[in-house]
């Protein structure tokens, strides 16, 4: 059977690795591998996995964004209608996804399944215009349990919205699409909302019988100098490991960062080695402005640490980074919408409860 892969960030990249890896060597070869380009720099991520032989090709797509197609702004002017509203939801839909069709590099009606990360995306569009039938996949790791991006894009009327994807008319992700199989998720007994399409996918079990090579397989495709980061990481003192990510102005986030390093910087009341991992979106000069800190390189998924044979951190700290995949660390501190509310409005960042 013919599968394909559609990533938007490196951990989906990763995660589909797992996926292909768990099949088993004989189906090795088989998949297609395809990164999306529009938000991603990936970097020479294509060559490096197509080398691994894990999949039989690996090739990019250039997704446009709404943006990129002008004509599609006068299509959210609020007529002050609901039902003009919706009329013109409609057309929105089927519109986006027929502008998007010329970037689609692949004909995916080739493929008997077809695995979608972050089907919010304009391939969202693309698949529910086209009536192609997919699986989708959770974006991160209990994503969902912290913001369910398909309620709060909806937030009013959410049921008769729901149904209207459910019929074909317009696109809502995260399980709710008429073309959407099923969904993936890590933790169902975790979620607020049911949807009649999440199934159990623990991500942990994608890992549990991962061999030695496996492993050296994972860390070849995603670590460009496995030698370097060792090196780099290494110290008899205590280490803190900070996830950037790429939240509010770049102003504010360099406050946020260095708040975060003031306030955790210190274990077992020694002053810590802090090392900073950018997120892969994340473009603030962080070299530049933490030159007390080691920057690894942002284009690899924090997860493949797991597999570095003696790297092993005090502490890490995240915001809104789910960090419970990490295995690397000692303490583990999820920061979340309460430190956010120091730095922004905290309507920005919390859900609207009427969905």
């Amino acid at each position: 059977m013919r599968r394909i892969y559609i990533c938007h960030t490196f951990y989906h990249a990763y995660i589909a690795c797992l996926k292909e890896l768990n099949l088993g060597e004989e189906h090795r070869g088989e998949a297609t591998l395809m990164l999306s380009r529009m938000s991603n720099d990936f970097g020479s991520l294509d060559e490096r996995a197509t080398r691994s032989g894990l999949f039989e090709k690996v090739v990019m797509y250039d997704e446009k964004e709404e943006s990129y197609f002008p004509e599609l702004k006068k299509l959210h002017t609020d007529k002050g209608n609901m039902v003009l509203n919706m009329l013109q939801r409609i057309r929105f839909t089927r519109r986006f996804g027929k502008l998007e069709a010329p970037f689609v590099p692949v004909n995916l009606r080739e493929y008997d399944d077809i695995y979608v990360f972050c089907d919010s995306d304009p391939i969202g569009y693309y698949l529910s215009t086209h009536k192609i039938y997919y699986h989708a996949i959770e974006d991160g790791l209990d994503c969902i349990r912290y913001y369910d991006t398909a309620r709060f894009d909806n937030r009013g009327n959410f049921k008769l919205k729901a149904c209207l994807a459910g019929l074909g008319l317009i696109f809502i992700q995260n399980g709710y699409s008429k073309y959407c199989i099923d969904m993936e998720v890590n933790n169902i007994s975790v979620l607020d909302y049911p949807c009649k399409k999440y199934i159990e996918v623990p991500r942990a079990g994608l890992t549990e019988k991962l061999s030695g090579e496996d492993k050296e397989i994972l860390t070849d495709i995603f670590i460009e100098n496995k030698d370097a980061i060792l090196n780099r990481i290494q110290s008899d003192v205590p280490t803190l490991l900070v996830l950037t990510e790429p939240l509010c102005d770049l102003e504010t986030r360099e406050r946020i960062f260095r708040d975060i390093i003031s306030e955790y910087g210190e274990i077992d009341n020694k002053k810590a080695v802090v090392i900073m991992k950018p997120h892969p979106r994340d473009v603030l000069q962080y070299g530049a402005l933490f030159p007390q800190a080691v920057v690894l390189d942002s284009k690899f998924p924090m997860e493949i640490m797991n597999y570095l044979d003696g790297v092993s951190f005090d502490r890490v700290v995240s915001v809104f980074t789910v960090p419970d995949a990490i295995k690397f660390a000692k303490e583990k501190i999820f920061l979340g919408e309460d430190f956010m509310d120091r730095y922004e409005a905290p309507e920005i960042h919390r859900q609207n409860e009427q969905i």
